[in-house]
């Protein structure tokens, strides 16, 4: 009989409303596999926790609390923003993550994060073969930003785009309330660096040529200001105020973000803030209105209470799916989700091999952006409806969620820590 290999589980980059939903249908999954697969090890922190030998035995928790995962946000093992960059540059990083697999037995790793984490896992499979501990390696896909290539949509999108579309649409009926004699312009800035698709999901606020959002600003399409300001004076004159949600990723011809903080990340990436208070600026000074703006930050990708339905579902059946690709013998591959038709939705489990989507970014077609630039199509509206579609509340005590709370009972270390 051949031997059980352990399962290493890692969380990576900023987490989801529902990436522990992911989680809980890995680790649900493995129990019902437990004559095939050891024992299920998380990463704390990422791949940090696989790196220094740090992780949780899963498998010490209570099925109840693994279960109350499905509904609890943030990150429960902990993640990181750490790219692992080439083989030839991080050549000791890798071995060392092979030397660690080896020395508990691990021979399934599934990595649950965006574009950078795919190509970890990618070059993690390509590797451990030639270092003489073949791993098979899945990717697990998670982002708010809805940008990795053929999944027809990310797990945690869906939450998000609720979110801002809820919150477009409840800050809008607020502003028109006070609009006489008050607010008469507010700006909601949403995350998306390069991809625009969580400013569109405010789009889903309204459908009339007067509802808010009466302006979107995608990266997709260089910021015009002469045009910028027109389209609000023109919604202030009409309506008596303009809403506007704001990509942070909005940039202008040349290429420059609006709200370049002159800063990078962990991942070399440009760190970004402030697109709502430099559009609050221009209106201010070259217009003279009356304005609020919000940071939707961390609200909006951590709002378990409002998540959507279809979005929880998604993102644990790819974590499900995720361990039967790796015990199918498939390896180097991500569960994608198949869109069947609109309406009604339906959609499928496939899958596709990681160098696919390693390092690639899908953006928002043009077909979804209006043609003057400020908002979304028919075509986007049909896409993101059914996403943000049903409610998946948590239990509530005392006014507030019960979310999980792990044991997080450490692995033994059996390797020198100084090494």
């Amino acid at each position: 009989m051949a031997k059980r290999m352990n399962l290493f589980y890692a969380q990576s980059g900023g987490p989801t409303a529902v990436i522990n939903a992911t989680a809980c249908g890995v680790i649900e999954t493995a129990r019902r596999h437990r004559d095939r697969i050891g024992r299920v090890y998380a990463g704390r922190n990422g791949i940090i926790g696989a790196l220094e030998e740090d992780m949780i035995d899963v498998f010490r928790e209570r099925a109840s609390t693994i279960a109350a995962l499905r509904h609890t946000p943030g990150a429960a093992f902990g993640s990181a923003r750490f790219k692992l960059k080439g083989l030839e540059e991080s050549a000791a990083e890798y071995e060392r993550l092979i030397e660690v697999f080896r020395a508990h037995d691990i021979g399934y790793f599934l990595y649950n994060g965006g574009n950078d984490s795919m190509d970890t896992a990618h070059k993690v499979s390509q590797l451990s073969t030639r270092l003489g501990h073949p791993i098979t390696c899945i990717g697990v896909p998670k982002t708010v930003d809805n940008d990795l290539p053929v999944t027809d949509n990310c797990p945690g999108f869906g939450s998000v785009a609720k979110y801002v579309a809820v919150s477009t649409l409840e800050a809008a009926m607020d502003v028109r309330s006070m609009s006489r004699t008050s607010t008469k312009v507010f700006i909601l800035e949403v995350m998306g660096r390069h991809a625009g698709w969580i400013a569109a999901a405010g789009g889903l606020a309204g459908e009339g040529r007067d509802d808010p959002p009466h302006v979107i600003l995608f990266p997709e399409v260089p910021f015009d200001q002469a045009a910028f300001l027109e389209r609000v004076r023109q919604s202030v004159q009409r309506n008596d105020y303009c809403v506007i949600v704001a990509s942070e990723g909005a940039r202008y011809p040349d290429g420059r973000f609006l709200a370049d903080a002159g800063t990078r990340d962990a991942f070399g990436h440009v760190q970004l803030g402030g697109v709502g208070q430099v559009l609050a600026a221009m209106v201010k000074d070259e217009l003279g209105y009356k304005y609020h703006y919000a940071i939707a930050d961390y609200l909006q990708r951590s709002a378990r209470h409002i998540a959507s339905a279809v979005d929880e579902e998604q993102a644990y059946a790819v974590g499900r799916a995720a361990v039967e690709l790796a015990l199918e013998g498939q390896t180097a591959v991500m569960p994608t989700i198949e869109r069947r038709s609109d309406s009604p939705y339906r959609w499928r489990i496939g899958v596709a091999p990681l160098s696919r989507v390693a390092n690639r970014e899908k953006m928002l077609p043009r077909s979804f952006i209006r043609r003057d630039g400020f908002g979304i199509t028919a075509a986007c509206r049909r896409y993101l409806a059914p996403l943000i579609v049903g409610e998946a509340y948590p239990p509530y005590r005392a006014g507030l969620p019960r979310y999980a709370t792990l044991k997080a009972v450490p692995v033994r270390r059996r390797l020198d820590p100084s090494r």
